[in-house]
Order: C-alpha cells, then sequence, then structure tokens
C-alpha cells in the first residue's frame, strides 16, 4: 500500500497558521465550553447518584428466616432425558427432622433461579411449606379432606447461568425445565419413588415458582416446542422482569421477549376460551418495590400481557402482615413474604384433581386473599355469597344508633355481665351514590364460634312464626336475657371480610414492627348490604380493656377528595389541603396528574389536636391501582412518596381502561378528635433525580455513541477538507459549539411532538373503540403495536423532554472523562514502551510505512486474522475476538502516540488521532459485546462447549478486524474530496440518530452500526483509485519481487 507518513495528501494541504494547526492536533485540547459542559455533567451525575443512594429510601423490614436444608439430586435424570444434563442438574429439596424420605409425597412445585442465581435460593420457602405442612395442616381434619398435602419443592441448578444477558441461555434453561416436568411428572407415576396414596389422582401439572429472570423462564416455557400441554398452570414469580428485558445488549434476548410477550397477548386476544392455549393459567407478579435496585419493578408488571381474569402485579409492601418493600435477593428469603407465599400456594392446591390446584377463578381468589390488601375495587368480598349462620336475640330496647350517626366504643367490656350489641341502621338503598360502611378496631374480630373480645355481623329481622325452627343456625346468640320482649335477628359474620391493617397508635415507627397487633378494618359498599337492615357490634369483653370500635356510614362526597390540578401547578405550588374537622373515619385524596414513577414527593399531615385523647395515631395508605402497589405509613407526620405508576419503555395496557387514576392517599384519622387537619404535598427534586438512575441506566451506553458519531463526523469533515485529523478532544470542543447543542435541540423537540401525537392517537382510539366488547378490545394503538413506548426517552408525557437535555449533559461529562482517561493510559504505556524501543533518531524510522510501523509481517497478519475468523465461526463469540481487537487497537495507539510525540510531524498526528477516535469507538461498543462474552466463559467454567449459532457470524466482527488490521500496519485513511465523503457524513449521522431514538431498546445493534461503519472506513482504506500513481507505485516498490515484505532498516 502507500507510504502513509504523507498521509496521501500534499503537503500544501496541512500548512496554515502553526497556532491553529497545533490546536486542531492536540489531543489534550480543552475549550471553557467543555470544562463547563463536563462540570455540569457531573454535577448532575453526582446529584443522581447522591439522590438514589440515599434519598426517598424504603425501609427495609424483612425478618430472617431459618432451616435445616437436603437436598436429593436425581443422577437418573441424564441425557436420556434430556440433553443438558451434564450442564444443569435437578434436585429436591428435604427439610431436616421433618422430610426424611426423597420419596415425591405431595404436590410438585419447581423452584426456577434467576440470573446467577443458586437452586439453593429454595430453601426458605421449601423450609416453611414443610413447617407449615407438619405443624399446622396436617392435625387439620378440614384440610385434609381439602385436598391439602405437602409441597414437593423441586429446583434447578444452572449452575448460576447469565440469563438477563442472554437470549439463548434464556431457551435452554426453558427447554431443560420442560423435560424435568416431564420427569418430575413421571416420579409420581412410579410407585416405589411416590408415597403419595392411590386413590388419588396422579398429577398432571406442576407450580412454578420463579425469581427474577427465572419467571421470564417460566413463562417461555408455555412457548417452547417440547412443552407437555397443560403441565404448567399456575406461575407465581418474585422480582421478575415480565414487561421488556433488563438490558437489550444482546439481539436473541430482545427477540425472545418479543417472541414470549407477543404470544401471551395473542394468546389472551382470543374471543373463545378454546382458542387460547393460556385459559387455565394465572400468573402472579409480585415486586420488591424501590429497594429492588437490580430489576426495576417497573418491569414486573403484568398490565400488557394479562387480563386480571388471569393474573395480576402486587408489591410486598402492599401484602398484608409483610408490609415492606424488599431487595432483589431478600424477596426470597424475607420471613414474612415466605409465609404468605406458601400459605397462598397451600390455599390453590388440590390433590384430589389431577391438575392438583382448584379452577381458575378460585385460585385468582386465593390469590388475591393473600396478595392483596383488600381494599382494592377486584378485590372480592364473602358476605354477599353468604347464608346466615347465627341467630342473635336482642332485648326491644338494645342499643340502637340513629340513623347517620357514628359508634365510637372507646373501651371494650363496658358491660361485665354478658355481651352487649350495638346496632347500627343499614340506610336505605336509593341514598346518596357511594356510600359505603367502615369500621376500624384494635381487636381481632371473632369467626363463629370464637370467644374473642368482639364480633361483627350483618343482620336482618327473623320473624317469630309459629312451626319454624331455629335450628338453621350454628349460633344461637341469645342476649335478651329476663326481657319479656325480644328481638330476633338471622346474622351473617363479617369476619372472613376482614382486611388487616398496621397497628398506628402514637408509639408506632414501622408498619413491619410485630410488637403491636394489626388493626381490623372492614369495608363494603352499600350495594353489598342490601338484604341487610342491621350490622350487630357485639361487645365480648368480659372486663375493661384497651379495646375500641368506631363504625360509620359515609357518604362518597365526604370521604372522597378529587384533586384537580396539573402537574406543572403542583410542581410550582404544591398542593395544600385542609380536612375539616367533622370528616369520615377514612378519607381518599386522589390525585390523577400523579402518575409518573419518574417523580417523588414529600407529604407532610399536620397534627391534630385530640382533648380527650386518640384512640389511634394518623395512617396513610397511599396506592395506585393499575398495579396493586400500596404503601402504609403509620403515625404518619411526614412521609416520603414515590410510586411505580407511569414508568418510560413500559408497553401500554393489555386492554382499553379509564385514564390512569394516578396517585391515591388514603389516610385514617381518629373522628372523635373533632378539630380539622392540614395536607401538604410537594414534589421532592432532589428526591427524584434518583428516580432516573432504575429507568435510564441504558441512556448511559446510547447517548455516548451519538456523541462519538457526531465528533467523527466532525473529525472527517475537517480531516477532508483540510488534510488535519483533528483530535477527539478538539472535535468533541467543536461540536459542543455547533453540532450536539442542535442535535439534543432536535430530539427535545421530536419528543414533544411525539408525545402529541401519541397522546392524539391514544384519545382518538378510545373514542373509537370504548364500545367494543373487553374480549376484543386492545391497546390504546393496536394490540400487537407495542413499539411506540420504545422511542427516545420511552415517555408519553411531554413534560419529560427535558431529560434529553439533562442526559445530554451527563453523557457529555462521562464521553470527555473516558477521552481523558484513556489519553493517561496510552501516555502512561508509551512511556513504557518507550524504554523498550528508544526514540526515533534516523529519518527513516519517523515514517508510517508498513514496514518500519507494523510489528508484523504482512503473511503473519493474514494468517492470524484467518485464524480468528476461523475460530469465530467456530469456537468462540465474536464478542471475544472483539476484546481481542480492542486490546490491538490500544497498542496501535500506543505506537501512534510515541511515533506522532517523537517526530512532532503532522502526519503522523493526524494517524494517532484517527487510531485514537476509532479506540473510542470501540471502547463504548465494548460494554454491549462484554455480557456474552462474560456468558461464554461461564459456560466453558462448566465444560460446555455447544457453541451459540447467532453470535458466530464473521460478518458481525470482519469489518473491524480489517480496520484494526490496517490501522496497526500505521496506514491512514486517505482524504475523500469528492461527493462520496457525504455517505460518510450521513451514516455517522444515521448512527447517531439512531443511538438517540432507539438506543435504549435496541442497544445491540449499535455494534452492527459501528461494524458498518468500519467497512465503509476499510472501503476508503483501499480504494486505491482514489490514490495519486505515485503513491501507488511507492506502496508497489516497498514489496520485493518475491513478495515478501522488507526488513526493517
Amino acid at each position: 500500500m502507500n507510504q502513509l507518513a504523507q498521509d496521501n495528501t500534499p503537503a500544501t494541504a496541512v500548512e496554515g497558521p502553526g497556532k491553529r494547526r497545533g490546536r486542531l492536533r492536540n489531543p489534550w485540547a480543552c475549550s471553557l465550553a467543555t470544562l463547563v459542559t463536563t462540570l455540569l455533567g457531573f454535577g448532575l451525575l453526582f446529584l443522581m447518584v447522591q439522590s438514589f443512594t440515599s434519598r426517598q429510601l424504603d425501609i427495609k423490614g424483612c425478618e430472617m428466616s431459618y432451616m435445616r436444608p437436603a437436598f436429593a439430586k436425581f443422577d437418573d435424570f441424564d441425557t436420556e432425558h434430556t440433553r443438558f444434563a451434564s450442564k444443569y442438574s435437578l434436585y429436591l429439596y428435604r427439610e431436616g427432622g421433618i422430610d426424611d424420605d426423597i420419596r415425591v409425597k405431595g404436590v410438585p412445585v419447581l423452584f426456577i433461579p434467576g440470573n446467577a442465581g443458586s437452586y439453593k435460593q429454595v430453601r426458605p420457602l421449601a423450609a416453611e411449606a414443610a413447617y407449615h405442612y407438619h405443624n399446622v395442616l396436617r392435625h387439620d381434619a378440614g384440610a385434609n379432606s381439602a385436598g391439602k398435602r405437602p409441597l414437593d419443592f423441586f429446583s434447578v441448578d444452572f449452575n448460576e447461568d447469565i440469563t438477563a444477558f442472554h437470549g439463548q441461555t434464556l431457551l435452554d434453561q426453558a427447554e431443560y425445565l420442560n423435560d424435568a416436568i416431564s420427569f418430575i411428572l413421571s416420579l409420581y407415576h412410579t410407585p416405589a419413588r411416590s408415597l403419595r396414596d392411590g386413590n388419588l389422582p396422579d398429577p398432571a401439572s406442576v407450580i412454578i415458582l420463579g425469581h427474577s429472570m427465572g419467571g421470564m423462564v417460566a413463562r417461555t416455557m408455555l412457548t417452547m416446542p417440547n412443552y407437555q400441554s397443560n403441565s404448567i398452570n399456575t406461575i407465581l414469580t418474585l422480582s421478575a422482569p415480565h414487561a421488556r428485558p433488563p438490558v437489550s445488549f444482546d439481539g436473541d434476548i430482545v427477540r425472545t421477549y418479543k417472541g414470549v410477550n407477543d404470544y401471551w397477548r395473542q394468546a389472551y386476544s382470543q374471543k373463545w376460551a378454546i382458542d387460547n392455549p393460556l385459559w387455565h393459567v394465572t400468573l402472579i407478579s409480585i415486586a420488591g418495590g424501590g429497594l429492588d435496585t437490580v430489576v426495576p419493578s417497573d418491569y414486573a408488571s403484568l398490565a400488557s400481557l394479562v387480563p386480571e381474569t388471569h393474573g395480576f402485579t402486587v408489591f410486598t409492601a402492599s401484602i398484608p402482615n409483610v408490609w415492606t418493600g424488599m431487595d432483589h435477593l431478600a424477596i426470597t428469603w424475607c420471613d414474612q413474604a415466605r409465609k404468605s407465599v406458601v400459605r397462598a400456594l397451600y390455599d390453590v392446591i388440590d390433590v384430589s384433581r389431577p391438575t392438583q390446584t382448584l379452577p381458575r377463578a378460585e385460585r385468582m381468589r386465593g390469590f388475591k386473599k393473600w396478595f392483596l390488601t383488600g381494599l382494592e375495587d377486584i378485590a372480592e368480598k364473602t358476605l354477599p355469597h353468604k347464608e346466615p349462620r347465627t341467630l342473635l336475640t336482642l332485648e326491644d330496647n338494645s342499643a340502637m344508633i340513629s340513623q347517620g350517626e357514628r359508634l365510637v366504643l372507646r373501651s371494650l367490656g363496658q358491660s361485665k355481665q354478658k355481651p352487649k350489641a350495638y346496632l347500627l341502621p343499614v340506610p336505605p338503598q336509593g341514598t346518596p351514590e357511594g356510600r359505603k360502611f367502615t369500621l376500624l378496631t384494635n381487636e381481632g374480630l371473632d369467626s363463629p364460634g370464637e370467644y374473642g373480645k368482639l364480633e361483627v355481623m350483618f343482620c336482618s329481622v327473623y320473624p317469630h312464626q309459629s312451626g319454624q325452627s331455629a335450628t338453621l343456625f350454628s349460633m344461637n346468640m341469645d342476649l335478651s336475657g329476663d326481657s319479656s320482649g325480644s328481638t330476633r335477628l338471622a346474622c351473617k359474620n363479617a369476619a372472613s371480610d376482614v382486611i388487616a391493617l398496621p397497628a398506628s397508635t402514637r408509639y408506632s415507627t414501622h408498619p413491619f414492627k410485630t410488637d403491636q397487633r394489626p388493626f381490623s378494618y372492614l369495608q363494603y359498599d352499600l350495594e353489598d348490604l342490601t338484604e341487610h337492615q342491621f350490622v350487630a357490634v357485639v361487645d365480648k369483653a368480659g372486663e375493661h380493656s384497651t379495646g375500641w370500635v368506631v363504625a360509620e356510614f359515609s357518604a362518597a362526597s365526604d370521604s372522597v377528595l378529587h384533586v384537580d390540578m396539573g402537574l406543572k401547578r403542583l410542581l410550582s405550588t404544591g398542593l395544600s389541603l385542609r380536612l375539616p374537622a367533622r370528616r369520615p373515619l377514612s378519607v381518599d385524596i386522589k390525585i390523577p396528574a400523579l402518575h409518573s414513577s419518574l417523580l417523588a414527593y414529600k407529604l407532610h399531615l399536620g397534627r391534630q389536636a385530640c382533648d380527650a385523647g386518640d384512640m389511634f395515631a394518623p395512617l396513610l395508605r397511599q396506592y395506585i391501582t393499575e398495579v396493586y402497589e400500596s404503601k402504609f405509613f403509620v403515625n404518619v407526620k411526614d412521609a416520603n412518596i414515590n410510586l411505580h405508576g407511569v414508568a418510560p419503555y413500559m408497553p401500554p395496557p393489555f386492554l382499553v381502561k379509564q385514564p390512569f387514576n394516578g396517585l391515591s392517599l388514603q389516610i385514617w384519622s381518629d373522628p372523635t378528635c373533632d378539630s380539622s387537619m392540614e395536607v401538604s404535598l410537594k414534589v421532592d427534586l432532589l428526591g427524584s433525580l434518583g428516580k432516573l438512575w432504575m429507568r435510564y441506566r441504558i441512556v448511559f451506553a446510547a447517548f455516548p455513541l451519538l456523541i462519538v458519531a457526531m465528533v467523527l463526523r466532525k473529525q472527517f469533515q475537517v480531516y477532508d477538507d483540510s488534510g488535519i485529523f483533528m483530535s477527539f478532544a478538539e472535535g468533541l470542543n467543536e461540536c459542543l459549539k455547533t453540532s450536539l447543542p442542535l442535535a439534543f435541540g432536535a430530539l427535545t423537540a421530536l419528543s414533544v411532538a411525539l408525545a402529541g401525537a401519541r397522546h392524539q392517537a391514544s384519545q382518538s382510539s378510545q373514542s373509537h373503540q370504548h364500545w367494543l366488547p373487553s374480549q376484543v378490545q386492545g391497546n390504546a394503538t393496536n394490540p400487537f403495536e407495542y413499539t411506540n413506548n420504545e422511542l427516545l426517552l420511552g415517555s408519553d408525557d411531554a413534560f419529560f423532554c427535558f431529560l434529553i437535555p439533562v442526559f445530554g449533559l451527563m453523557c457529555t461529562g462521562i464521553c470527555v472523562a473516558v477521552n481523558y482517561v484513556v489519553l493517561v493510559v496510552t501516555y502512561l504505556f508509551s512511556m513504557l514502551y518507550s524504554l523498550v524501543r528508544p526514540s526515533a533518531t534516523r529519518p527513516e524510522d519517523s515514517k508510517r510505512s508498513p514496514t518500519a510501523f507494523a510489528v508484523t509481517s504482512n503473511r503473519q497478519r493474514i494468517i492470524t486474522t484467518c485464524i480468528l475468523l476461523l475460530l469465530v465461526s467456530t469456537a468462540i463469540p465474536y464478542h471475544f475476538a472483539y476484546m481481542v481487537l480492542c486490546i490491538v487497537q490500544v497498542a496501535t495507539c500506543v505506537r501512534g502516540f510515541k511515533l506522532a510525540k517523537d517526530t512532532n510531524l503532522d502526519t503522523n498526528y493526524n494517524f494517532y488521532n484517527y487510531a485514537h477516535s476509532i479506540l473510542i469507538l470501540m471502547i463504548w461498543i465494548l460494554p454491549i459485546n462484554l455480557p456474552v462474552l462474560v456468558v461464554w466463559v461461564r459456560n466453558l467454567a462448566v465444560h460446555w462447549l455447544t457453541p451459540f449459532s447467532s453470535h458466530h457470524n464473521i460478518l458481525s466482527i470482519m469489518p473491524f478486524i480489517l480496520l484494526v488490521e490496517t490501522l496497526s500496519t500505521g496506514r491512514m485513511v486517505p482524504r475523500v474530496q469528492s461527493n462520496v465523503r457525504l455517505f460518510t457524513n450521513v451514516l455517522l449521522f444515521s448512527i447517531a440518530a439512531y443511538a438517540a431514538v432507539y438506543g435504549v431498546t435496541y442497544a445491540y445493534v449499535l455494534h452492527h452500526l459501528a461494524n458498518i461503519l468500519c467497512a465503509w472506513l476499510v472501503t476508503l482504506h483501499f480504494d486505491t483509485s482514489s490514490l495519486p500513481i505515485k503513491q501507488v507505485s511507492t506502496v508497489l516498490d516497498t514489496v520485493t519481487p518475491g513478495g515478501d515484505t522488507k526488513k526493517r532498516p
């Protein structure tokens, strides 16, 4: 090739004022604009990290769990059953001292660990299941007759596979697990390996419990060719990212997610159940909330995947008697959470059925009972479906509360001789809409036949008729005494509908504390009480106690406050309300404008004055309804409010719903205090900054490539015009004055335009689709067009368009820092290299001819390249080759920097700046390739050598290899002064635009775009038609007639 010390450019092309030439070629150049931008960027980055680590943090309330684990490995689950037998293993858990027999005996449950997870993570859940059955259920005749048997927990050892980064690994695990289910079910068919009653049907399905990516693997199993129909009907996931992949660095994981999610949406969009292969499947997603810093809990949402008849998403802070968030790993061992999960599983099993579970509707009812607060709209009340089982006989002059009055008992046990009943008349139907009954007490509510302190029943008059027997009632509660006149009431007990609320007193600190008994709460809409005339509150305490009761009927106009205030006004002025002195026991404040997961707030409740002493301290519940996230604050004065509402990049809901209800605040306060209460809410700006990290982590991999592409574009423009290839630092200086502000401004305008278009399309779609039956309604645009959320920052709200320049500043600062770090590393290595190879002393050594600059001969380079391509096509993924190329490029930059510094020639500085810029580009592509490389290394560690077909495409790495090899010989890219230069300009601009618009969702494509750029640069390098004849002959003269490269002097 050419003798590149001349850079293919006439000497006059680089002549000019020495000061300008020195500034352009200076690798360390830094303008005032760059310095200010970097400081601003790092200032914002520091505030975001500081906020993420120290502001708006949920309190950790998990208690430790304990167990005595024992595992039995199934060595006979070998290659005859699955092709992955040499890589993965199947285990059965047994609790020491309880389950010593490794034969199966109950209902199979398969635990799937997550990304880099261990099969041993099943221990807390399996141990709790063993103890609960051993200590409780096996002694309960009713549970035994209802089909309750022990849970046989199986777990899989994936050798800590990294599934979050690699789609093929996810598919391999799903295939293996389907094989494992067939093997597990066969155990129950084998008498020698089963202790089950022979009269019970053999199991035909397995319950799936998946943690993290294990939840996604579980859903993938149902789409695999080796899935055994109906072998899975219940899936419960913990902190699983269902809606979108945690990272998008691997094309396979992105395509797998799309294929699986489309399959589930398609199935549940069928009009008839017979056409839905998932009709029998229930899917419950449990999320940890803000404490989960591994996977954004927004991604656990099922709103875009399944209808509420088949599944829902709930946060651990909402689960009764848990009431705390938890991190990504704690959700598997947290004592409170594992108890709820295990009891829910026992509630839905039935060994008398081949499926081993109750029908779908009953399973959903059981999961709602155990996982939801009971305050949600979909919570089902048992009262309307009961028959009266208690006959209550009262004196005619029993305590009757006047219509519209509130029942307040500040101390139970007023009547020591016998229980005392208080009757609240049920308002007649037709009273103001939205009327509801509420009751709050710090005592537990008795079920029929229990002898506690308090019982609540809903009654209707039972007429005295001759021949009518009272034996229809299982309970007869006679409180009439010796009175001649009496009233008989047929009553239903309300204990089965009680809602547990965390205790809130002046001494309460956190909702998850167990040092106080939870409050008992009842809430019924008036429509649920149509067949009843009275609410009977029976005080059964035999002595004075600290127990208290508040009960009332309230109207929606008094108990629900709608705040019609826009987000901008809330940001500028905050929200301030005064709740009146005469207010209901429970007040709901609904603020539809507050729905974004990117904002956090601070709430303050003014302390109310209570002359007689308050029965309980204010209790606050913050909640949203699109996913079931509730957080409780006890003894509340100040509270940090953050939510998982509308989140970036999240697909729209599965079915057309009402507009997002936004944030709601439910406040229980002592109504006897007769004093007003101040409520103030304001945005926590610094606290909100921390919410950006979990939602926008991938932005810091995509936006820097926008900046690098724009800088390269500027460098090539100047080079083609003047012959000077400016340094990356100077190119960044120039871009900050021109193209980068324009680019981020244009992206901001595009974000606003897209948000407006989406909003208009959504409104139009809803207005045209509101009449469609629910079975065929899709999302706001198209049931299967879920790509609108993938652009730019993934938000439909134009308010957040300011985040584009904010992230632009941060990423610019990071690019500047990375550039100078690479320069420092290059400088240090060049100093070390100088110790090995002294500075050039002869004119020949200052030339970058291939014979002088290259460290190997042409033949050696060709052989090395062929071997590398052969390995990529057969044994190693191209990501490994890419890492090797990065190392080679570092070495090229070190030699180029030393040569430029030693000779001080413009041509050598041109080459070094060009090589350095290519290295910067490769460094920003490197994070996209590293995860797959880590997966490959993990597979080598477990001796799994099966190649991944998608990662052995030599075309994905060949242009990089050719460019890096070309640069390693010291060849400079020739100037292009024809119209062809426009292609370079357009190509780099296209890469920048793609990185900004689609880089977050499809980050893996950025590698291929950079690969195309390298192919184009290689084309320019070897386009000899553009070279002068003299330079071509010079190149040919460097090779001997025999074809051997000349040796160095």
